[in-house]
């Protein structure tokens, strides 16, 4: 007897930065050749990337993708998606996923996908007070359905104590086989 779930109205994509090992201290004398190092504000993180899909509205899983860190958001976009979604949020790393070139711009059902993607904050500042308060009061709109997809990384990071990988080579990072270390 088989039991599935059935994931409708829409996908949260979101990624984070999974920490590799940066020494040479190995009998390579070599880093992971598949982990790349990224810089994310003013600090640079050497390793790898979870990029992940979540049902909007149960905020299960249903995608998980393994890159190296230097893979644009975006670029992952189209494989997170199932294809049965009216509506993809992401935060600003996903501006223009939706004009690329491998987009999934419809539905199974031939409905348009509708991409509510957040601003960057500096897109907000150059709009009128009305404007803003307009584009504010949109963006906390997107930002609380967005959250759903936080609490997944929390649960990762934090209880399965997910926040540095054990094992080099991106083939071990596949989501049937996730090694980590505390």
């Amino acid at each position: 007897m088989e039991r599935g779930l059935i994931l409708k109205k829409g996908t949260i994509v979101d990624s984070t930065i999974i920490s590799a090992p940066s020494s040479t201290k190995n009998k390579e004398k070599k880093r992971d050749p598949d982990a790349h190092q990224v810089k994310k504000g003013n600090a640079w993180h050497f390793g790898y990337k979870a990029h992940i899909g979540v049902d909007r509205d149960s905020g299960l899983v249903h995608t998980v993708e393994a890159t190296a860190a230097n893979v644009h958001d975006a670029t992952e976009t189209s494989k997170l998606l199932t294809g049965d979604e009216d509506e993809v949020y992401g935060d600003s790393g996903y501006l223009g996923a939706e004009k690329r070139g491998d987009a999934i711009i419809r539905n199974k059902a031939g409905r348009k996908i509708k991409y509510r993607i957040n601003r960057r904050p500096s897109q907000v500042k150059k709009l009128s007070k009305s404007g803003q308060y307009a584009a504010k009061k949109a963006e906390h709109a997107k930002s609380s359905v967005r959250a759903k997809v936080e609490h997944v990384f929390g649960v990762v990071k934090k209880q399965l104590r997910f926040r540095k990988t054990r094992y080099r080579g991106l083939e071990s990072r596949e989501p049937n086989s996730i090694s980590c270390s505390r």
